[in-house]
């Protein structure tokens, strides 16, 4: 059993401060941009040069973004968790600061796409029962409720909130090694109920936060792990080649197994990948190569990813809409020059929302938000928060 006993900045790959981890948000934000820019676009295969084949077929596996994000939450949720079990004020202070974080953007959201609705030219419509839901963290479950996913970004976001719900009390009832089982036993189940869920015809792909948790539960290991007594950088990047070894173990293993039981263990090698990948940039974060996990770009859309992630799918379709109405020679269609021309308006208006978002509207909550810290608790600052809880 593992013994719990390293604080940031003990040794390893736990510092203060993190900022690899910003590298690792601008990667997934990236990566789920890029999946979704190409996401309806769908061209004659007969017209489609191979070099184009090769670039669709690879952002199609954006959606992976997503996975990430989870074994990224996973593990610094639980770091804070597990370094504040024995502080006061442990559950308020925690969903208080949570509340800051997430919920300003996140409501702006929903009423920015209730009242987008009401345009006429916008084809996008959120229905009031799905606004409703989305405020409870509840869009992930509205296949179940037969209410349309008006907005398909929020059903991770319901994910992360499950997750924020119950993992807080996880670490302060079972502390160390009950926190181990317990995150080893979503590993191992999460798979099983994916394949029973697809075998009566059920959807496979999430959302539902109890087929997706795996992820999360991953990055909580690699949290326990990494606060441990073997958590010294040697061992983490063991761990990373060993989570790309079960990734690919898995993969091959899907290539023979039933449908059923191949889609499962297709996502459950994703999140291998995923713990691998984060590993890995521990590792490298805390050595002489350090600049290959801090190139400026990536952590510029770590530092934005929240607020990126919130409407880089509004824009898009915004986008569609406006050429429709006004501008039919701008309309996608099958050119992948005019689906590039979409990426670059996209990309250049969700990074300019997001960022004036995240040092006006967004630091106004960071802002109140950190102040009981400093002015209750003048204590050495804890690892690196996740900025988005995708």
């Amino acid at each position: 059993m593992l013994k719990t006993e390293k604080r940031c900045g003990e040794g390893g790959i736990l510092r203060p401060v993190m900022p690899e981890l910003n590298a690792v948000r601008g990667v997934a934000i990236l990566m789920v941009f890029l999946f979704h820019a190409f996401e309806d676009f769908n061209p004659p295969a007969s017209n489609v040069p191979a070099w184009e084949h090769l670039f669709l077929s690879t952002v199609s596996l954006g959606w992976i973004g997503v996975n990430l994000f989870f074994v990224l939450s996973g593990f610094l949720i639980t770091g804070i968790l597990l370094d504040s079990a024995n502080r006061p004020q442990y559950y308020t202070r925690f969903y208080s600061r949570r509340a800051l974080r997430i919920l300003p953007a996140y409501y702006l959201l929903i009423v920015v796409l209730v009242l987008l609705s009401r345009i006429s030219f916008a084809t996008r419509r959120t229905s009031w029962a799905f606004a409703g839901l989305s405020v409870f963290y509840l869009s992930n479950i509205t296949p179940l409720l037969g209410v349309p996913r008006d907005y398909a970004p929020l059903w991770s976001l319901a994910v992360e909130e499950h997750f924020y719900l119950v993992w807080p009390a996880a670490v302060r009832f079972f502390k160390g090694g009950g926190l181990l089982i317990a995150a080893v036993l979503i590993c191992i189940s999460e798979p099983v109920l994916r394949v029973f869920t697809i075998a009566r015809g059920g959807l496979w792909w999430g959302p539902y936060t109890w087929l997706s948790a795996d992820g999360l539960a991953l990055g909580a290991l690699l949290a326990l792990f990494a606060r441990s007594t073997r958590g010294s950088r040697v061992n983490i990047l063991r761990l990373a080649g060993l989570s790309a070894l079960v990734g690919i173990v898995t993969l091959a293993a899907s290539v023979a197994a039933p449908r059923y039981m191949a889609i499962s263990l297709r996502a459950t090698c994703v999140n291998y990948i995923a713990l691998g990948f984060l590993a890995a940039v521990l590792w490298l974060g805390t050595g002489p190569y350090k600049g290959l996990v801090n190139l400026k770009i990536l952590l510029f859309f770590g530092f934005i990813s929240y607020g990126f992630y919130l409407i880089h799918a509004l824009i898009f379709g915004l986008y569609n809409n406006v050429s429709v109405k006004f501008w039919p020679f701008f309309t996608v269609g099958d050119s992948f020059g005019k689906c590039l021309l979409r990426l670059l308006v996209a990309v250049i208006i969700a990074t300019a929302v997001a960022y004036i978002s995240r040092i006006t509207y967004e630091e106004f909550f960071l802002r109140i938000k950190d102040k009981p810290d400093k002015q209750a608790n003048p204590q050495p600052v804890q690892c690196t928060e996740p900025l988005l809880p995708t």
